[in-house]
């Protein structure tokens, strides 16, 4: 039996079905808005996984070309791998509802979200995050939701839920924001450099516009939901747990007091090895109770000494930023380059500048487009002590370079003014906590040592909450120990007038927006502290470009004239580019980019198009070459693609009665521009050119 309920949210009709599609699902949802439709189904598996501490939930985004009308390019002729953009918005869907399940839960859960049907209007990706709760929230799997999702943009100052495709092009902010009944779960987005109170009240916005999608989904709960399984409430063990205690906790606190990460991770590993080994013989089936007791009594005393003692794990208080250096100039043969280091984590980022050649090509669901800037983030696994196979890029590395490109885009100079391609590569050698952010400092200081033009640098730094009844403890640049035992990781980018990028992810039902607004308050402090230290390294972007990027000139010329510097089926452009080895970009408006690192070879590419794109001159006199021979006249190229007529009546001052008798094929002969017609004909005459002693412009 289908089950449909309905609102109008944001403008426009936001429908939830099941019942009629993927039954044999825990869970399926059919979300509807506008002419987008996303299908989200959630399955759990029957038993538990063995050996699990960590619940195996899995979600996957997908969009099926067929629904935007169109056929996958490639060889295939079938969706591949995920996008860029399937992969991000798989995140921002775990993301949220990941802290939702029970600790003790650990059968598979996977989450498919299938885009079915997509308009040039509505995103589907707020749907997918809908669809999820809502088809977890009327399965029988253990889901303590629902949330909903929704975007949020400021346009012309009036914030606005769901802007379209097009009018988002117009907003000043971005931000994704899920929200439960009670509060703001997660965010992810950016803003073009907007103080801390203005992100604030979208976030807000954002959350109230969540309420009228969670009662939805509490309506389609009520008529059709099944009932929950019953997950067996963990049992620990008093007297293995009394055992634990006795043996690991004081060697523990001892372990915790060490300030060097890889030292006191390996202290914590031999602690918990002993611990396990000493128990196991008396307690064998028991070896996952032993762990997970250790890492509570871990979480507890991390935990104990910041509330009780006002003491982090390093020593610092709440609001300390760890050491910070940073260096420009480290990679010779790079555009740009640096090297951020904060405590324990360090990022070596380099820029590169290209053409619009090297642009990528992205072809969506909404069209094909062009991106001039990339910025890759790579975590390899010697950056955490440990030895493992090199992969492709992880869904982590994808969104923490997603959220430094963010923070970084806002800044860059206008397309217009600067025509290149950017790309930045961050490539991560050690870490501690908030390698995304040591990233976006770095990419600041490496752009600004290539000499690109950046309106002002950014920096990033990573907050903490630590979270016990209504009090709460803000904490400045976490650790990833503090991220590990903490309640939330907080990140937020931007310059000193204002936020760029922001992150938030927490472990607990939500956040108040108080917390939201000290947290915000706090980074800022951070930020400009840390910006103080950046810019006395390299104060603002380099005067000139580096000597080893491309010198990229622009041109305009009259659209009618591109065809003149393309040349049949290409061949002027190519002579161009073979003898002068530039890079040339011709755009149908008529702009053309010339890039090369030689400056001579910028000057003759440049020379020899303005030769193929100049315009004859009523008046002025031109060495022409004979083209053509007709019985009326002389077809004569005065430039190069460009002909006129010397009629046989111009010819000569005397009376000629056969053309050839004056003029042949290949003859060069100077000629004067008489006219030139509203269609662009060009009249010639020899015999005004012989009048004194004329000199050719094009000589």
């Amino acid at each position: 039996m289908t089950e449909r309920v309905t609102i109008t949210w944001g403008g426009r009709t936001l429908t939830l079905e099941t019942g009629r599609l993927a039954k044999q699902a825990n869970g399926a949802v059919l979300v509807t808005y506008g002419e987008s439709a996303v299908l989200v189904t959630a399955v759990t598996s029957r038993i538990p996984r063995e050996g699990r501490d960590f619940f195996p939930l899995t979600v996957d985004y997908q969009e099926m070309t067929y629904a935007a009308g169109k056929i996958p390019g490639g060889f295939f002729k079938r969706e591949g791998r995920p996008s860029e953009k399937e992969v991000l918005t798989s995140r921002f869907i775990d993301r949220p509802l990941r802290p939702l399940f029970p600790k003790n839960y650990f059968n598979d859960v996977q989450i498919i979200a299938t885009v079915l049907s997509a308009d040039s209007e509505n995103n589907p990706d707020i749907l997918a995050m809908i669809g999820a709760s809502a088809a977890l929230e009327i399965s029988d799997i253990p889901f303590y939701g629902p949330i909903a999702g929704t975007r949020v943009g400021r346009i012309n100052g009036q914030l606005v839920i769901n802007p379209s495709f097009e009018s988002i092009k117009e907003s000043d902010l971005e931000i994704i924001v899920a929200g439960s009944e009670d509060a703001v779960v997660m965010v992810e987005g950016g803003a073009n450099i907007l103080p801390e109170d203005a992100v604030l009240e979208a976030i807000m916005f954002g959350h109230r516009g969540t309420q009228e999608v969670i009662a939805l989904q509490k309506e389609l709960r009520k008529r059709v939901g099944k009932t929950k399984l019953v997950v067996p409430e963990e049992s620990i063990d008093s007297d293995l747990a009394a055992q634990v205690e006795q043996r690991a906790a004081d060697r523990m606190r001892a372990a915790l007091a060490i300030a060097a990460k890889q030292e006191r991770n390996n202290t914590l590993h031999d602690v918990v090895t002993e611990t396990i080994e000493s128990l196991l013989p008396e307690h064998e089936e028991k070896k996952g109770q032993i762990r997970s007791i250790l890492d509570s009594i871990e979480k507890r005393i991390i935990r104990e000494q910041i509330t009780g003692a006002r003491k982090r794990i390093d020593g610092r208080s709440f609001t300390d930023i760890r050491p910070i250096s940073c260096e420009v100039e480290v990679l010779p043969r790079t555009h740009g380059s640096a090297l951020f280091t904060r405590g324990e984590t360090q990022a070596l980022v380099s820029t590169t500048l290209g053409t619009a050649a090297d642009e990528q090509r992205i072809d969506a669901l909404t069209g094909e487009t062009k991106k001039s800037f990339m910025l890759h983030y790579n975590f390899p696994p010697f950056s955490v002590g440990e030895a493992r196979p090199l992969r492709s890029p992880s869904r982590r590395d994808i969104g923490h370079g997603a959220l430094a490109e963010r923070a970084i885009a806002k800044v860059l100079p206008r397309a217009e003014d600067f025509p290149y391609t950017i790309r930045i590569v961050s490539e991560i050698l050690e870490s501690n906590g908030s390698s995304s952010m040591a990233t976006v400092c770095g990419s600041a200081l490496s752009l600004m040592d290539a000499g690109v033009p950046i309106t002002m640098p950014v920096a990033g730094i990573a907050m903490g909450l630590i979270k016990e009844g209504n009090d709460f403890i803000i904490l400045s640049d976490i650790l990833g120990d503090e991220d590990h035992i903490g309640d939330m990781d907080f990140k937020v980018a931007g310059t000193r007038a204002g936020i760029t990028a922001i992150q938030m992810d927490i472990k607990i039902t939500g956040l108040t927006q108080d917390i939201l607004s000290s947290a915000l308050n706090q980074a800022r402090e951070g930020r400009l502290y840390i910006l103080d230290i950046m810019q006395k390294t390299l104060k603002e972007p380099r005067p000139a470009l580096s000597a080893r990027a491309p010198k990229i000139i622009t041109m305009q010329v009259r659209p009618d004239k591109v065809r003149d510097v393309i040349g049949p089926g290409g061949k002027n452009i190519r002579n161009i580019i073979a003898q002068t080895g530039a890079k040339i970009d011709v755009e149908d408006d008529g702009k053309i980019n010339i890039a090369s690192a030689d400056s001579a070879s910028l000057e003759k590419a440049m020379a020899m198009i303005k030769e193929l794109v100049q315009d004859a001159e009523i008046g002025q006199v031109y060495l022409g070459k004979v083209r053509k021979i007709m019985d009326f006249g002389a077809f004569v190229e005065i430039l190069p693609g460009l002909d006129g007529l010397v009629h046989i009546s111009q010819l000569d001052d005397t009376h000629v009665k056969n053309v050839r008798d004056v003029l042949n094929e290949g003859d060069e002969v100077l000629v004067k521009v008489l006219d030139i017609d509203q269609q662009g004909k060009i009249k010639l005459s020899r015999k005004e050119a012989m009048k004194g002693n004329q000199t050719p412009v094009n000589k």
